[in-house]
């Protein structure tokens, strides 16, 4: 119980059961010095407040530390917490600035709705993260083929932007052809303006899943759960160069060595070689009217593992 609450207590006690106030401190363990001490105002509490109202209506947007350092080079002698008890018993709270967020996902996109049939026909990308053994943040972008499970790309960095993300898509379509469509989450660098309207000149589709459902993106999922497993939970890395090559060597034994589970035990690698010669022929990087989507019949599509 605080002090004003001790108080006020006291006071009920005396005024309720007419005890004195020595016996109605002793009840609640009060001391009687705090029961009678009244708050003295400082000469100069009026003035201050009056100045915080003048510095608040020109500069709405400090908060109360700097209108503290704005306050002592006009030479006021004041700290921290007093300007904070003072903003907080004027209403002078800085108003935070929301942002709508605009996602356009959604739960028609998931993996298990719209399942790829044949090789290089749906990719997704998603981020990992982790440190080395000095604290800074290491940020990986892993980009699966879902229906071969192979790892196209698996990027690390101490910071990966939309340009990044473009200039790695780049490379794949290079050596690989152009995907008919690309599912993610909605992070900022997969919904940048600049990636979007890219992936739309090459009419490559983006299948946004909805706002807080990562299940939707369940390939990307299930090879972080590896990633983080096999690969990142074992390994420290002493620099962003270490990282690069322990992440190559690790993308090489996964695509190659690694029997997958839900690929009949065999690699991503020897799955991706059985059904090449099945596969529809891949776009090129040039900009077309992307196929439209058609759903799977015939042949069953392996299972999340």
């Amino acid at each position: 119980m605080s002090p004003s609450a001790k108080r006020a207590a006291t006071a009920e006690l005396q005024a309720k059961f007419a005890v004195s106030e020595r016996r109605a401190c002793a009840v609640l363990e009060q001391p009687r010095s705090t029961q009678r001490y009244q708050r003295c105002p400082r000469s100069d509490q009026t003035a201050l407040c009056r100045r915080l109202r003048e510095l608040v209506r020109r500069r709405p947007r400090f908060g109360y530390r700097r209108l503290t350092i704005v306050l002592r080079r006009e030479g006021w002698v004041v700290n921290v917490k007093r300007v904070h008890r003072l903003c907080r018993q004027e209403g002078l709270k800085v108003r935070r600035i929301l942002r709508k967020t605009r996602s356009p996902g959604c739960s028609t996109n998931a993996c298990h709705l719209r399942q790829a049939t044949h090789k290089d026909q749906v990719w997704c990308w998603d981020f990992a993260f982790d440190r080395t053994e000095s604290g800074t943040t290491l940020k990986w972008l892993s980009i699966l083929d879902e229906y071969t499970r192979e790892c196209l790309a698996l990027k690390v960095s101490r910071s990966i932007t939309s340009e990044d993300v473009l200039e790695t898509l780049a490379e794949l379509f290079a050596m690989r052809g152009v995907p008919r469509a690309i599912r993610s989450d909605n992070g900022p660098e997969f919904m940048a303006r600049a990636v979007r309207d890219w992936l739309g000149r090459l009419q490559i589709e983006t299948r946004y899943i909805a706002p807080g459902s990562p299940w939707e993106n369940g390939y990307a999922e299930s090879f972080h759960s590896k990633l983080v497993d096999e690969f990142l939970s074992r390994e420290l890395f002493e620099s962003v160069t270490a990282a690069r090559t322990l992440t190559a060597a690790w993308k090489e034994d996964y695509n190659h060595d690694r029997p997958h589970s839900s690929l009949g035990y065999v690699t991503p690698a020897e799955f991706a070689a059985r059904c090449a010669a099945s596969t529809p022929e891949r776009p090129s990087a040039a900009p077309q009217a992307a196929p439209a989507f058609q759903p799977h019949s015939g042949i069953t599509q392996p299972e999340l593992s």
